[in-house]
């Protein structure tokens, strides 16, 4: 809030976004005392004010030190409305948009060339398709195949020189879908909050794909995007490439809203909440791996050996926003199903339908009054508490002709030995993906709410987890600010 003192006006100005920061209190908000150039009672071109600003923001960015990253979050986790929750980047000079699906199961970005033939040109979320065209984008080259990426001291599996002196890549899915084309290395844009009273317009050069071929449901247009960025653990995802330039912490959370719209959060950083539990992740997995230890339906504690849960090659617990629903091994599921059966079984007749379970619910009691909670329980004590909305879809409506409300279990049973928790779990929490202390924590969360993040220095580590200032935002832009100056300087 501006204030006048000593004929100088004393304003909160943010570098190209400004924010408004409400800290309950606790850390004072840092402000920038800039000096008036023109007297107060003048009329100020809004052109002039924001060209001198513009020159200043240029010098504070000179220090620029890293902060934490802000995407926004599009998408649903229900099924008939998308199943997937996607972001937006900005990539190139000048930067172009570009829709893509939120995937912590793989690791890298892509999204689709120019020179992509066969490639989905509508999407079925009402949304043009975006296309990555090198000759326009004045930062864009070519990853060589001498790059480093694709020398043999690293050399990743999916790298190859077969085309050429292009880096060539090859993506395939655990639905059958695939990708494949070249790397690029071009500029990122995006918002970057350096402390509790300033957020900047950034970019940095990162290495991403270049789709010119797919295959399987990525050919489809009523799910298609413009590409997927993978928040996984290799080096050439996008947290790790920019925490490797110290531009962002080595962690990143989400809350995905499960009900309404959709839509929630995505940082690269740590949001905090009190009530956050965490679990170790295994170490050394391709995935985000956690410790399943067992499960409980309402207060009994399902009879699953152990040694379903281990984890090894083609067996584990993964966590990966990238798939809608969930998946149990078959030596958790079935007993999950006949547990949920026996609870509600006063009030629910179980019927199956499209090889679903479901249950079809003719007493007037809410859904959450009749089915019992779910506890999936981890390592390290932590505990998933999962209400029945979390585990449970509207099935199909021809059952409401029998006077009943369908509802059917979300958990699939799963074809190999991974459990997968997707989009139907994680809806409606925080999790954060602390990298540097190679654990996950989750908490139960009003996604539609602001959320508190931690702001540090991460030019090498993300050192401890102890609050050393944590923001409320919300985002207003630069242009309505000046105005607000503007305002200020002719009523003072």
């Amino acid at each position: 809030m501006p204030v006048k003192t000593g004929g100088l006006l004393l304003i909160l100005l943010l570098v190209a976004v400004a924010v408004v920061c409400d800290g309950g209190g606790e850390f004072p908000a840092r402000v920038l005392t800039l000096a008036r150039a023109f007297p107060a009672n003048k009329t100020v071109e809004l052109d002039i004010l924001k060209a001198r600003d513009r020159v200043r923001h240029a010098r504070i960015l000179q220090g620029f030190t890293g902060g934490v990253v802000d995407f926004n979050v599009f998408g649903t986790s229900d099924p008939y409305y998308g199943g997937l929750y996607f972001t937006k980047v900005k990539l190139g000079t000048p930067p172009k948009e570009f829709n893509v699906q939120i995937d912590t199961g793989s690791d890298i970005l892509w999204v689709t060339c120019s020179s992509c033939s066969d490639c989905p040109d509508t999407s079925g979320f009402g949304m043009p398709l975006n296309f990555f065209d090198a000759a326009s984008s004045s930062t864009a080259s070519m990853v060589s195949c001498s790059d480093r990426i694709c020398s043999s001291n690293i050399k990743i599996a999916d790298a190859s020189c077969s085309d050429g002196d292009q880096c060539s890549y090859e993506f395939n899915y655990a639905d059958n879908s695939g990708t494949s084309g070249h790397y690029m290395t071009d500029l990122l844009h995006f918002d970057t909050v350096i402390d509790p009273s300033m957020i900047a317009n950034s970019s940095a050069f990162i290495t991403f794909g270049c789709s010119t071929y797919q295959s399987g449901g990525l050919t489809k247009s009523d799910k298609a995007m413009d590409g997927i960025i993978g928040f996984g653990q290799h080096g050439l995802s996008v947290i790790s490439q920019l925490f490797a330039q110290g531009i962002t912490p080595k962690v990143f959370s989400h809350c995905l809203r499960g009900d309404g719209n959709g839509g929630g959060k995505l940082v690269l950083g740590e949001i905090l909440a009190p009530t956050m539990v965490y679990s170790p992740l295994v170490p050394s997995q391709l995935h985000y791996n956690l410790e399943l230890q067992s499960i409980a339906v309402g207060e009994q504690l399902l009879p699953i050996d152990t040694s379903a849960f281990g984890t090894s090659y083609n067996q584990g617990t993964i966590v990966d926003t990238g798939t809608t629903l969930s998946y149990l091994t078959a030596q958790a599921y079935d007993p999950f199903v006949d547990a949920i059966t026996a609870a509600v079984s006063q009030f629910a007749t179980p019927v199956v339908s499209n090889d679903e379970q479901c249950y079809l619910v003719t007493s007037r009691n809410s859904v959450d009054m009749i089915f019992p909670e779910v506890s999936l329980n981890f390592a390290g004590g932590a505990s998933m508490i999962l209400k029945p909305e979390k585990y449970l879809m509207q099935g199909d409506p021809i059952f409401l002709q029998e006077g009943g409300v369908p509802w059917c279990i979300g958990f699939q049973k799963a074809s190999n030995g991974v459990t997968v928790l997707g989009d139907l779990v994680l809806k409606d929490k925080i999790f954060v993906y602390d990298l540097s202390r190679n654990r996950m924590g989750w908490t139960d969360y009003d996604c539609s709410a602001e959320v508190n993040v931690s702001i540090k220095s991460y030019n090498n580590e993300y050192v401890d987890g102890h609050l050393s200032a944590s923001i409320s935002l919300r985002f207003i832009t630069l242009e309505v600010l000046l105005v607000h100056i503007l305002l200020w300087s002719l009523i003072w």
